[in-house]
């Protein structure tokens, strides 16, 4: 059982970081909106249904 790498609108952050979002394939989208959580916050809505949240590294 591993952590998961996506995330839907309304799931909670597993940790503090940045996530960008990403198509619904895991495919990366054209200027694709950057958000922090800390650990516990929601996911908000993304930019369409069709898109999910995956942590990034980069700041």
């Amino acid at each position: 059982m591993g952590q998961n790498h996506q995330f839907n609108p309304g799931q909670k952050a597993p940790n503090n970081g940045t996530y960008i979002e990403i198509g619904d394939t895991g495919s990366g989208v054209i200027n694709p909106r950057k958000i922090y959580l800390k650990k516990g916050q929601p996911f908000p809505e993304a930019s369409n249904h069709e898109r999910k949240w995956m942590y990034t590294r980069k700041p």
